[in-house]
């Protein structure tokens, strides 16, 4: 197990009372209750302070602070938690599609992990619209999760995450198997979290999902998306603080102001009014 690794004090922050066992059940247990007490967010970006990713900073910031964070911080302590529990562990590296309107770097960590004698992926840090349960590795077809369907489909030597939107699929980000090591995450990380071409330097953004909805706060956009539909609503600067309490668990720090950018503004950009 990890040094640093309060496995029981995580448990307790992703509401298990017992260790599931290292099954295809167990993983799916413990990915649902990541998933859904553990929000996506990139507070910390905002406010300039640095992303660190070894294990004790993650177990402060996501389990004792009870914050959230992104692919990096989330999937890195869940692989933890995995490995810690028995499971086989492979850490990944994609390239994210969703949104993109150019060819970008791998900076999106995911999972790999053996149970039940198959591969499945697992990725509790693609935010709000990212899968709650694993997907099966093995079988490009549909997989159906609560109000959702996803697939991984195969392209060449790759293979895509896809969720199902009307009118056909969206892919969500593309990856090959090859094993990454920690130096990676290191470099992609100082990338997302730095680059003024990354939009996590510019937008906050809050998500969390449940089986009923996703919530996905970008900016000043809060959108729910239920089964029968999703609504976009503009919130002020004054519901803010409410909002990210009361369906993220955050707290924005007294006498803090978050920009009012647009998602992939990038210094240069016209600034909305507020920004």
């Amino acid at each position: 197990m990890t040094p640093d690794l309060d496995l029981a004090a995580y448990l307790a922050r992703v509401g298990l009372r017992a260790a599931p066992p290292p099954t295809a059940a167990g993983l799916a247990e413990l990915h649902l209750a990541h998933a859904t007490h553990v929000p996506f967010e990139n507070l910390d970006v905002i406010l300039g302070r640095p992303i660190r990713l070894d294990p004790a900073s993650l177990q402060r910031k996501l389990v004792r602070d009870r914050r959230g964070g992104y692919c990096f911080e989330q999937n890195l302590l869940f692989a933890a938690v995995l490995e810690a529990l028995g499971f086989r562990v492979t850490h990944l590296a994609a390239r994210v599609r969703y949104r993109a309107s150019r060819l970008l770097p791998r900076t999106h960590m995911l999972l790999a992990v053996e149970a039940d004698g198959r591969p499945w992926l697992a990725d509790v840090g693609f935010g709000g619209s990212g899968p709650l349960l694993p997907l099966r590795l093995d079988d490009p077809g549909e997989q159906r999760q609560f109000h959702w369907s996803y697939r991984v489909a195969e392209e060449g030597g790759a293979r895509v995450l896809q969720a199902a939107v009307p009118g056909g699929w969206q892919d969500f980000y593309a990856f090959t198997p090859e094993p990454q090591e920690q130096v990676d995450y290191e470099v992609a990380n100082y990338y997302v979290s730095t680059h003024p071409d990354s939009p996590f330097t510019h937008t906050p953004v809050a998500q969390l999902p449940t089986p009923e909805a996703r919530y996905l706060l970008r900016n000043r956009d809060l959108t729910v998306e239920r089964a029968a539909g999703s609504e976009t609503r503009t919130v002020t600067d004054d519901e803010l603080p409410g909002l990210y309490a009361r369906l993220f668990g955050l707290t924005i720090p007294p006498g803090v102001t978050l920009p009012n950018r647009p998602w992939g503004w990038k210094p240069g950009d016209p600034s909305p009014a507020g920004g």
